[in-house]
């Protein structure tokens, strides 16, 4: 005899309940990428503490991706550090945005300032009401926090055990993200100009600047486009890698 299921939630707790198993899935395919982010980041010369402070305090994927790969071989940190700062402007724009609708005050808007990712962002733009935006902003940035950082302290200590991170293809995970997060951006003419610009730059200034600094001048290219459009709207996509 069947058992009687119970009453059917309501819509408004149905549709949260979608944001936040939405919310978990985007963080679970965030920590298995932070995986070759811990094992890439100890190869590059880091400790297992130094990762994950970056994820901890940085929390910006493609930062922490930025600041390794250009310290991994053999570039000057402060260049990595500020490669890694020019990829995170964009966070302030969309703090920006999302300012008046999640309204947070006092130590909240740390926490909020904490979270603020291309996946919160994203999220939290796409729900038709601001309820509802507030609690997939909170419930992404929470766990692709706590993800994220679960799986780079395994891929920290894997990447200990592991001589050389080539042989599983690891090496590959900085340019393949990279790769990934570009190509949804690649529509139109101008992210095209942007990009071969930038490209250009870098490889003009190969042989005449220490490693890292070409990929900061590709980055202010890029800036540099962004300031000239002014105040037009940031086009956001959602990311189910890591968190931007």
């Amino acid at each position: 005899m069947a058992t009687p299921s119970g009453p059917p939630l309501p819509s408004r707790d149905r549709a949260r309940a979608s944001v936040i198993r939405n919310a978990v899935g985007i963080g679970l395919a965030s920590g298995a990428y932070a995986v070759s982010f811990g094992a890439l980041s100890v190869a590059a010369g880091l400790s297992v503490l130094q990762t994950s402070a970056l994820s901890v305090l940085m929390f910006t994927g493609a930062s922490q991706f930025a600041l390794i790969g250009v310290v991994g071989t053999g570039g000057n940190p402060f260049a990595g550090a500020a490669t890694a700062a020019m990829l995170g402007l964009r966070n302030g724009l969309y703090g920006l945005r999302l300012a008046p609708m999640l309204g947070v005050r006092g130590v909240r808007r740390l926490a909020a300032a904490q979270i603020l990712l291309d996946e919160s962002t994203a999220m939290a733009i796409a729900q038709p009401t601001e309820p509802l935006a507030r609690v997939a902003y909170w419930a992404t940035g929470a766990s692709v926090f706590v993800l994220w950082n679960a799986g780079t302290l395994v891929g920290a200590f894997a990447g200990r055990a592991i001589s050389n991170p080539a042989d599983y293809g690891l090496d590959a995970a900085i340019p393949a993200a990279f790769l990934a997060l570009l190509a949804p951006r690649m529509k139109g003419r101008e992210p095209w100009v942007v990009g071969a610009t930038a490209a250009a730059v870098a490889l003009v200034a190969v042989p005449f600047v220490p490693i890292g600094v070409p990929v900061l001048l590709a980055a202010v290219v890029g800036v540099a486009f962004g300031l000239r459009k002014g105040s037009e709207p940031v086009d956001v996509e959602p990311s189910l890698q890591e968190p931007a």
